[in-house]
Parts: C-alpha cells; sequence; structure tokens
C-alpha cells in the first residue's frame, strides 16, 4: 500500500454537518477498526500496534485509541502514531460519552484503529455487555477484525470465527487476522477451514520467536521505561503485520463504516457545566461549583512524569487546562525541584514499587513535596502516586506526606469500584459518586491520622484512600478515575489552586 494510495480519500472523512443527526450533532466519519479477540493473549497488541504503525509509516494521520482503562498499551499505540493514545471505557466514562471521546480524539485524523479489551464479548463484571469491546464497536459503528490465535487448530478457527460472527447481530465481525500460524501447510488448512464462514482472512503471522514485548506483574513494560528498544519493537510489528496482512484490503474495511452522529467531546464545556453530582455537593467546600472561566491567574499544576509514573489519561490534562489552569511535567526520578511556580501536584499511577531506591534517593524533590503540602498546595494522587507520598515503600524513604507504609504482595488487586467521596476534598464533595478501577500488587497500612479518601460501594463495602495535610489539601487512592466522567474535579482542583493558604 502507497502513501499516496492509502492517503485517497481518507482526509475528507473527518467531519462534516448531519442534519439528519441529533440536534447540534455532526456526522463524525473517520474510517475506523477494532480490533479484537476471543481472549487475552491472542495478538490483539501486536496487531492493533503495527497497523497503527505501519498505516501511519504510509503517510496516514492515524488516531489510536484502547477499549478498556488499561494505561500502558496507549503509550505504544502513540509511540506508533505520534498522536497520544486514548482510552475508551463505557465503565469509567458512560455509555453516552464513548462516541464523544472518539471523536474528539479522531478530529483531523484519516484512520482511527480501536484496541480491544480481553475477549470481544467481556466486559465489566456481571454487567452484561457493559464496558466490552463489543460494546465499544457498536457504539462507534465500526467493524471488526477478529485477531485468533491459530496455534494448535486448523477447522476449529472457523467454527470458533463462525461462533463469535453470529453471537450479536449489531456487532459486525468483518475480516479475521491468523496469529501464531506454524507453517505454510496450517496457512492451508486454515484458510481452506474458514472459507465457508463467510469472514474472510485479512491477514496470517506466522509464529516469530523473540517478537513478544517484555512484561512483568502489571502487563507490558511501559514505552517511557525503554523507548528506545520500544521504537524498535514498534517498527518490528509494523513490518510483520504489512508483510502478513492484505493492508489494502484492511483499509477499504475500516472505509466502509457508516457516518457517526455526534458532538465532539469539549473540555471547555464539560468544566463550564457543573454536572448533577457536583451541584449535589454544592454545600461542601471551597470552590466547588466556582465557574472555571472565572477571575484570577492561571495556576501551574505539576503533573508526575518520567518512567515511574506513566499512568495518565490525556483528557485529565485537557480539562485542567479548559479549567484555567497550566500544567508542566515533571519527573520525580530526575528532577530536583518542582517547577518554578508550582501551584498544586497531580501524581498519577506508575512503578514507583520498581524504583523505589532511586525516588528515595531524589531528597530534594521529596523535600519540595513536603513544602508545597504543608503549605497548604493541592495534591491529587492516584495509585502509585498513593505510594509515593507515603513515608515508606518496601523500606525505601518517600515523601512522608502520609504517615502509612505500602509494600509489595503477590496478589492482585485488579477490577471496577463504585466510589463515594466520604468527604469534602480537593477532587470531590462528600457525596460525589464516581466509577473508576484498582491495577495494583501492593498493600498499604495506614497512619493514625489517615483518612479514608473514598467508600467503596457493593460488593466491597470498604473504604480506601486518604486525605489529610494540613489544609485537607491531598487526596491520595489506589482508584484510578477517568475525570472526563467527572470534569467537576479538575475544576474543584484549579479553584484549589487559585485560593491555597500559600
Amino acid at each position: 500500500m502507497s502513501a499516496a494510495a492509502g492517503s485517497s480519500g481518507a482526509a475528507d472523512r473527518g467531519t462534516a454537518e448531519d442534519g439528519s443527526g441529533a440536534a447540534g450533532a455532526r456526522c463524525v466519519n473517520p474510517p475506523r477498526l477494532v480490533v479484537a479477540a476471543p481472549s487475552s493473549g491472542s495478538g490483539k497488541t501486536t496487531v492493533a500496534t503495527g497497523l497503527m504503525a505501519a498505516f501511519t509509516e504510509a503517510g496516514l494521520s492515524v488516531s489510536p485509541h484502547k477499549a478498556g482503562p488499561d494505561y500502558i498499551d496507549p503509550g505504544y499505540h502513540s509511540l506508533a502514531t505520534g498522536r497520544p493514545g486514548r482510552n475508551l471505557d463505557a465503565y469509567l466514562c458512560g455509555t453516552e460519552r464513548i462516541a464523544p471521546l472518539f471523536a474528539h480524539a479522531a478530529a483531523g485524523s484519516q484512520l482511527a484503529v480501536v484496541e480491544g479489551v480481553m475477549g470481544l464479548f467481556d466486559g465489566a463484571a456481571g454487567a452484561g455487555e457493559l464496558a466490552s469491546t463489543a460494546q465499544v464497536a457498536k457504539l462507534l459503528k465500526a467493524p471488526v477484525v477478529l485477531v485468533v490465535d491459530a496455534s494448535s487448530q486448523s477447522r476449529s478457527a472457523a467454527a470458533l470465527v463462525h461462533g463469535f460472527a453470529s453471537w450479536d447481530p449489531e456487532v459486525r465481525v468483518a475480516g479475521v487476522v491468523l496469529n501464531k500460524v506454524a507453517s505454510d501447510r496450517h496457512e492451508t488448512l486454515l484458510r481452506e477451514a474458514l472459507e465457508g464462514c463467510g469472514v474472510p482472512v485479512l491477514g496470517v503471522l506466522r509464529r516469530t520467536a523473540g517478537a513478544e514485548t517484555p512484561s512483568r506483574h502489571l502487563g507490558l513494560v511501559p514505552v517511557a521505561e525503554r523507548h528506545r528498544d520500544a521504537l524498535e519493537s514498534v517498527s518490528a510489528l509494523a513490518a510483520r503485520v504489512r508483510e502478513g496482512c492484505d493492508m489494502d484490503a484492511l483499509l477499504a474495511l475500516a472505509r466502509s463504516a457508516p457516518p457517526l452522529p455526534v458532538t465532539p467531546w469539549e473540555p471547555a464545556a464539560e468544566v463550564r457545566e457543573p454536572e448533577a453530582g457536583a451541584r449535589a455537593g454544592a454545600h461542601s467546600g471551597t470552590g466547588a461549583n466556582s465557574a472555571a472561566s472565572g477571575g484570577g491567574s492561571r495556576p501551574l499544576i505539576a503533573v508526575a512524569g518520567g518512567p515511574a509514573f506513566t499512568f495518565a489519561y490525556a483528557e485529565h490534562a485537557e480539562l485542567l487546562r479548559a479549567a484555567g489552569a497550566e500544567t508542566v511535567s515533571f519527573d520525580p526520578l530526575r528532577d530536583e525541584t518542582l517547577p518554578e511556580g508550582t501551584r498544586g501536584l497531580v501524581i498519577g499511577g506508575g512503578f514507583p514499587e520498581v524504583y523505589g531506591p532511586q525516588l528515595a534517593e531524589n531528597k530534594q524533590l521529596r523535600s519540595a513535596v513536603r513544602e508545597l503540602v504543608a503549605a497548604g498546595g493541592p495534591v491529587a494522587a492516584e495509585c502509585g502516586g498513593l505510594l509515593y507520598l507515603c513515608r515508606e515503600l518496601d523500606g525505601a524513604r518517600m515523601c512522608g506526606v502520609l504517615d502509612g507504609t505500602a509494600r509489595m504482595t503477590e496478589q492482585l488487586t485488579l477490577g471496577y469500584r463504585e466510589a463515594v467521596a466520604v468527604g469534602d476534598s480537593v477532587l470531590a464533595p462528600a457525596g460525589l459518586r464516581v466509577r473508576g478501577h484498582e491495577f495494583h500488587r501492593t498493600a498499604l497500612s495506614p497512619g493514625a491520622g489517615d483518612e479514608p479518601a473514598w467508600g467503596l460501594v457493593r460488593p466491597e463495602r470498604r473504604r480506601e484512600g486518604f486525605v489529610g495535610g494540613p489544609y485537607g489539601n491531598v487526596h491520595a487512592s489506589y482508584l484510578h478515575v477517568h475525570w472526563a466522567a467527572a470534569p467537576s474535579m479538575a475544576r474543584r482542583l484549579v479553584e484549589g489552586c487559585r485560593t491555597c493558604p500559600g
């Protein structure tokens, strides 16, 4: 597929006015594909990332997306495309926001590729199709390419594909990529079996030793920790996919997606209009319902990054800026001071447990974090950020903003959660209900003065996370929340930075 051939006709299918859709909606129509699989481990990331990189190398502007809450795969997607990797999670953000978030991210692109999560029909436990790849495909009116691990089977692959293609008539399984094919003979048997199934084979990838991306206790190693090697890995995936797949047929399939009448998500509009949860908490602390565009300077919020803190949703920084803040990144492994003029901190998740000794050695920055908190600077921390604010992590000294200690365990804590804010904080008024997810292998022993941030509801019925600081200005929790579903959190944090005592 040449760059010229790949680009032809794609650029003019971005957005157009649509009088037949919902009032005010635009007809957003980037060519798009959803890459799914019968189960985890089938090769979704290989195919999706390879497609993103191959089409980008062919000259297309590719918008990368990931179904579900995962932070790591979008890093590889971003590396492959040069655009921010975006998540589409109906549990965290609500089904009504999936198409608008997609349209926001895909603006100006010539192709969108969505990598699925788990098996095609797997979603939130006990909630039917909610948060499944199939649901995302239906919400985006996107054709699905099914990646099948064909090792140790031949005719059975046809039965599997037939079952997935016919299970839900609203999900259009329109092509198959066969992965881990052993030989020419194996490929012939698979193609013959699939001939009568009605789903064309659009690619065959051979079993290749040493082609896997390195993993550890929470999945793939993030791009920020192996950038040079990751570039080589992504380039190799592009070559494998380009060699094994019918790129023209895949692009034609993407272009067959019908118009999608939707109004793109807009950060400025979100922070201007308090949602129901914020209105319900109007009696609570300072700034809960202040207009995002109100007076005052644009406070500087420093956002932790670098190899130890790689978990972030792109929409969070967009919401903070739309709410009136400036954002700047800093690396707790290397930067000895906070950015000049910092009024607040956002410390997301990542792998501080891997970098405990190095984080401990950076005494100057740990001291700067404590000083900011003591001066009243608001801090929002999630999971890895929570660990960094503790007194110790596996014996290594951390910031000591919270008196708790944390340690690595063998047990994986993973899953969606519903939570209610226990009290007022820099992020949420008491009673604000949110959805989030947990993803860690650590356990935390709270200090005497550490108060819970969230009350987790059915089925957990427990409290977790911490709020504290001399001005009640620290919100730290294991819970990852997507602020697109609760934009008042960004607005409230910015207002707290404007009014903090320091």
